[in-house]
């Protein structure tokens, strides 16, 4: 009885620091949109997130990794521990014979997560400039961007179905330009187009570009 109880304990705990984290995620990603990077403090998302300062720093080492983490979370669309390559919408990508559709399955993702995304990841896009320690942050997000579509880019191009000639650094390059927070900030929150207007013209552009 003492080996149950001591794993349901453990698990208990582990929950429980689950909850502390995605509430102080939440905290964060409200706060760094509402009244900016700079402006907000540990403190003030403590406050919010009904945690310590300390645990804050202790779980997280900076405002700027805390930062990365809401990215993270608001980019999944949940914080779950599952893989990338086992989420629904990669499997469907995969099984899709047709390299055309296999671009409109990624878009409508895409624009799922990029609505999700696009405040907090303008929010260090531009605090970068004003705050040195969100310079690696950004540095990261371009990183992992291009890493997605090196993979998503080396896939189509196993179809045999883009134009003729066309390589992969090109398709990388094509691909992630395409998904640049800059594009949706133009078009949907500054010009107002819906997100199904912007998904079309992603996918067109996209399309346009990579086949004869």
């Amino acid at each position: 009885m003492s080996e149950v109880k001591r794993r349901y304990d453990a698990s208990r705990r582990r929950e429980q620091a689950r909850a502390r984290r995605r509430a102080t995620v939440l905290a964060a990603q409200e706060l760094f949109e509402r009244d900016g990077f700079q402006a907000t403090t540990m403190t003030d998302i403590a406050k919010r997130a009904g945690v310590s300062a300390e645990s804050i720093y202790k779980g997280f080492g900076s405002k700027a990794a805390l930062a990365k983490a809401v990215f993270d979370m608001v980019i999944a669309g949940d914080d779950e521990p599952v893989p990338v390559a086992e989420r629904p919408e990669v499997r469907s990508i995969f099984a899709e014979p047709d390299a055309r559709r296999k671009i409109e399955i990624y878009v409508q993702g895409l624009a799922g997560r990029i609505q999700r995304s696009a405040k907090v990841q303008i929010v260090i896009r531009d605090g970068r400039h004003a705050d040195p320690t969100l310079a690696a942050v950004w540095e990261k997000l371009i990183d992992e961007g291009l890493a997605g579509m090196t993979m998503f880019g080396r896939h189509l191009l196993e179809t045999g179905q883009l134009r003729t000639g066309i390589e992969l650094p090109t398709v990388r390059d094509a691909l992630w330009n395409c998904i640049a927070v800059d594009h949706y900030e133009r078009l949907v929150l500054q010009q107002r187009w819906t997100l199904g207007e912007y998904a079309d013209w992603i996918s067109r552009a996209m399309i346009g570009y990579l086949f004869d």
